[in-house]
């Protein structure tokens, strides 16, 4: 039997009818930028995550440098980010010219720890980017504290986080402006590359709008540089046929890490990774991320098993290629740990509890043999 990391079919399948008539619906209008399908879109998604606007975009690292130009950020500026999540995060604020400052990352949540990052503060700070990794919440409540204190701009990466929660209140309104992508595989994702910034900012949806549009509100009126980073009309379209979905979906995420979480509880060599770090957190579950000694052995024999395992990630932005002659090892390390022991085990709405169990199973074993 074999075991795959993820399943777009079991998605897909049952909503091929509604996908296929929204296909249909646009090739028949003809409309396949910026048309009604995007403005309905964004207005839902609005809705879903509790803001006041939505502006769709191309996909995530777009929708992250967006609100960097936005917000006026750029050379000469520094913005906090964690120092484990993939590396898109940094990539943004390197591709508005500003300088990505590190922090480092508690090991139970991943995310970035607030002390860490007001310890990150200079005078050249000007905003702080929380990753909701892996789909849980970062501490907003602290990192909220903190930039207030500061004065600087609190952006979201919500790429993993659709419908996440703390305290009933949504990821993407946790903080000045939120960053969305719906790469297929999210939470909800698309059938090709999309994105989108979330506020309550009136005015920040407006110049990203501007920006995002060739710097234009007018057809060949420019009134700032901008970029070509619109969300597709086909694209819109197939996500308005998902999006009432999601929340079911991620309710059966939410069984699928409880059945891994009381499966692998206290196996030799297990660290499942908690159900709730912050006690009002409602994680949005896009990934199973254990954490293991030995792990690249483990990933081995998992798959001579049948069973498809990715990690999440190997290499921290800092020690990439592209950031490795800024900084060196040990800098990080937490982040460095995490990302020497981090398995993600498969997860996808539609995985039977037989299935979930098995993973379990045969993982439990694998480090029983050792």
């Amino acid at each position: 039997m074999k075991y795959p990391f993820y399943d777009l079919s079991a998605q897909h399948l049952p909503l091929h009818t509604p996908l296929q008539e929204a296909f249909t619906r646009v090739l028949e209008r003809g409309r396949f930028i910026l048309g009604p399908e995007v403005e309905s879109f964004e207005n839902e998604f609005a809705n879903y995550c509790g803001a006041a606007c939505c502006v769709g975009c191309s996909n995530g690292l777009d929708a992250l440098q967006l609100i960097l130009r936005a917000a006026g950020i750029g050379p000469g500026d520094e913005v906090i980010v964690p120092a484990h999540t993939f590396v898109a995060t940094w990539m943004a604020v390197s591709g508005v010219g500003a300088v990505p400052v590190g922090a480092d990352c508690d090991t139970d949540s991943c995310n970035i720890m607030p002390d860490a990052a007001a310890s990150a503060v200079t005078p050249r700070t000007k905003a702080i980017i929380a990753v909701h990794l892996y789909g849980r919440p970062a501490d907003m409540v602290r990192l909220r504290n903190i930039s207030k204190r500061h004065h600087l701009l609190l952006i979201e990466d919500a790429a993993q986080a659709h419908g996440a929660a703390i305290g009933g209140r949504r990821v993407g309104t946790l903080g000045d402006a939120a960053a969305f992508s719906f790469y297929p595989t999210k939470n909800l994702g698309a059938l090709g590359d999309g994105g989108a910034v979330v506020t309550n900012d009136s005015t920040l949806a407006e110049r990203v709008r501007r920006i995002g549009n060739y710097g234009s509100t007018a057809k060949y009126s420019h009134e700032t540089l901008g970029l070509n980073a619109r969300l597709d009309e086909l694209q819109a379209a197939l996500l308005r046929v998902k999006l009432p979905h999601l929340d079911r979906w991620n309710a059966a995420r939410q069984v699928i890490a409880e059945t891994y979480y009381k499966a692998l509880s206290g196996g030799i060599g297990l660290v499942p990774p908690p159900l709730q770090v912050l006690a009002d957190e409602q994680s949005a579950w896009h990934l199973y991320v254990m954490q293991m000694e030995l792990r690249d052995e483990v990933q081995a024999a998992l798959r001579k098993s049948g069973i498809e395992t990715l990690i999440h990630y190997p290499t921290p932005p800092h020690l990439q290629k592209a950031y490795s002659t800024s900084q060196d090892t040990g800098h990080y390390p937490n982040a460095e740990r995490i990302c020497a022991r981090a398995l993600s085990l498969p997860l996808w709405p539609g995985m039977t509890e037989k299935a979930v169990t098995q993973v379990a199973l045969t993982l439990r074993q694998i480090l029983n043999d050792r």
